[in-house]
Parts: structure tokens; sequence; C-alpha cells
């Protein structure tokens, strides 16, 4: 490390970037999003170019790190650590954003870029990368590069946080349950009963499979504990079904003739404008199981539904399904339905047995709360 301290291309380099950092430019965004994640972009550039011709070797960063943070004492960001992130976060973008599209320029400008273009299934675009990379904090960037390893997943997880405003932990617990292949896999038949781009919507909402290991049941599960479980514990579920769910009521009555038939759970989903039935079977899909969704959706259609809302939209999550039986159960069926599968977390019958109810604990807290005053 002492022949790089004593080098004079690496004091030249370290008053230039003391330089950049300093200008008034980048000194008054450093607050800014925008501004900041360009500098780091840049100082990842120069330090992967600078280790690759400089040949200075592994104490680089280390001792780039001290002289940085000596001269800006004031400011943070400059640990040994993040300037290796800065270094991975520029290597893992610049093989699809042009080199010279990202350094901070004078000013401080961006080009002008549509951030609302879809580049999911296209040629990703440079500036359009870059217009969705400044838009989220730092430490989400940490988190997406450091547990991502493909970079359309990585777009995916960055849209998706734009889109939903998801915290880090919302979008590292996102990035655990592995959302980027569960969404859209479940069997439906949106594009025969829905039109462009209600369809692609609709798609886009269901996953495969649902992830309940919030809940903890029997293997054995009845439909209505199953159906309860995720009523009291609402805010996991709708987490997990996306960003637009309103709930409406679980069991909603809905007459037809003379007789009265209920839905399990009835949400209005706020992105599509329409009504969302979810029917829950604890066992393996059955063709029925269609039959009678269909029958609700007519029902809400006609019963609740006005003239501003889109087609209701149905959604049959199963224990186990066979997507060759779906797919030819869904076949003449015009009202739109998704069947999707859902896993939560099993307990033997015995350890659930043993295990106090949320009444019981609920109870004991209260009685606790109360012998010590607090």
């Amino acid at each position: 490390m002492a022949d790089i301290v004593n080098d004079s291309e690496y004091r030249s380099w370290l008053r230039g970037l003391k330089q950049q950092i300093k200008t008034e430019q980048v000194k008054a965004g450093l607050s800014v999003n925008t501004q900041m994640i360009m500098l780091y972009w840049d100082l990842g550039r120069q330090i992967t170019e600078k280790q690759e011709t400089a040949k200075w070797g592994s104490g680089l960063i280390e001792l780039l790190s001290k002289d940085l943070m000596s001269g800006f004492p004031e400011m943070t960001g400059f640990s040994r650590t993040n300037l290796f992130r800065m270094k991975k976060f520029y290597q893992f973008y610049s093989s699809i954003v042009p080199i010279n599209e990202f350094v901070p320029q004078a000013g401080g400008q961006l080009q002008a870029i549509d951030n609302k273009e879809n580049i999911a299934n296209s040629r990703i675009e440079g500036n359009v990368v870059i217009g969705k990379i400044i838009m989220i904090p730092w430490r989400h960037h940490v988190s997406i590069f450091e547990k991502v390893k493909d970079i359309k997943q990585a777009l995916f997880y960055i849209d998706k946080t734009i889109e939903n405003n998801w915290s880090r932990t919302i979008l590292e617990y996102q990035i655990e349950i592995n959302l980027y292949e569960r969404q859209g896999k479940a069997v439906t038949n949106f594009k025969q009963t829905l039109p462009e781009p209600q369809s692609d919507l609709a798609n886009a909402i269901m996953k495969e499979p649902y992830n309940f290991e919030f809940l903890r049941l029997a293997e054995k599960v009845k439909e209505t504990d199953l159906e309860n479980a995720l009523v009291r514990h609402i805010a996991q579920f709708l987490l997990e079904l996306g960003i637009g769910f309103a709930y409406m009521g679980q069991q909603f009555p809905l007459k037809v003739g003379k007789k009265e038939y209920r839905t399990d759970l009835l949400f209005y989903h706020t992105r599509l404008k329409c009504y969302i039935i979810i029917e829950l079977k604890s066992k393996e899909f059955e063709p029925e199981y269609v039959g009678k969704l269909n029958f609700y959706i007519t029902a809400v259609n006609e019963l609740v539904k006005d003239d501003t809302d889109k087609p209701t939209i149905g959604m049959l999550l199963c224990r186990n399904r066979d997507s060759y039986e779906v797919e030819f159960s869904l076949k003449g069926v015009n009202n739109p339905i998704g069947v999707g599968t859902f896993k939560y977390t099993e307990l033997a019958d015995d350890i659930k047995g043993a295990l106090p109810s949320a009444e019981e604990l609920q109870s004991e807290l209260l009685n606790f709360e109360r012998e010590h005053g607090s």
C-alpha cells in the first residue's frame, strides 16, 4: 500500500476525484438521490478502470476510502464497504448502460428519459435503464445487486419498487419469496375473456404459487380455517396479493332468486377497476370449482357491479392443480378466471393442537398486563 500512497498517478487521480466531489453541482445535490447515484456510478467506474490499468493491487479501495473520508469528514458513503459496493454496482449494470451516458455532466443534467417505457421483453436501452436506476435509493440498489444475479430480475424489482413505492424491507421480502419467478405464472383465460390491456394487467397480478407461509396450519386444513386465518392476517395477505387489492369482505352474500350464496372473499382492485372474487380450496383442483366460481362472477356482475366497473374477475386458489386439466376446464368459459396454487407452513396435527389459539394468546397477554400494571 505504501507504493500506492507515493504513486504520482494515484495522487493525481485522487486530486481529480476530490475536485469532482467538491464541485458545487455535486455538493449541492448530494442529498438528492439522482446526483448521489450518478456519483456512486462514476466512482465505481473509475475504481474498476484504475484496478484494471494501474496495477495498484487490492489495497487501492482501502486507501482510497481513508483518503476520501479524511478529505470529506462531513460526508458519509466513502467507507471501504461502500466503495466495493459502488464498484459492484457499476459492474452489474455496465453491460447494458453506455459508460458515457451515466457520468455526471456539467450542470448535472440528464437527457430526457421516458421512465414508463416497458423494457421487460424488448431491447434494453441504456438511457431507459438510467431513468429507472436513479429513481430508487442507494440502499435499495444494494439489496438488489447483492441478492439478485440476473439483470432482467434486477430491473423487474426496480420497476416494482417504483410502481409500489416499496420500502427496503418490503423489497427484500419480495426478493426472498421470489416474486419474479411467481408473478404471471398462473393458468388463466384472461386473454380470451378480457380486452387488452386489461388482460395483461390481470395476468400480471396472478402469482404461482401464492406464498402464505405466514400461516401455520395443519396439513389437512379445512377451507373455513384457511379463510379465517387469511382474514386474521389481512395485512400480510394483502402484501402477498399485491398493490391495488382493497378488501371488501368475507362470505360476501349474493341473493339469487330465493337462495343466498356467499363468496369466500371479495376484493376490489383499484387499478383494474373491477371486483375480484377469491375462492379457496384446500384440496386439489376439480373442474366443478370453475362452474361455481363462474356462477359467482355472473352474480357479482349483475348484483354488485355498476356501469363504471370493469368485468369481475375470479381467482381460484387450490392446494394443487394439473395445468392441462385447468386449461381444459376453462375452455368455453366466458367470464375471466385465473387458477393458482398456494403454500403455507404445515404443522403436524399434534403440534397444531398443542399450540395456543390467537384468542388464547390475547387473553394471556391481557392477564399479564393486568397483573403487572403495564
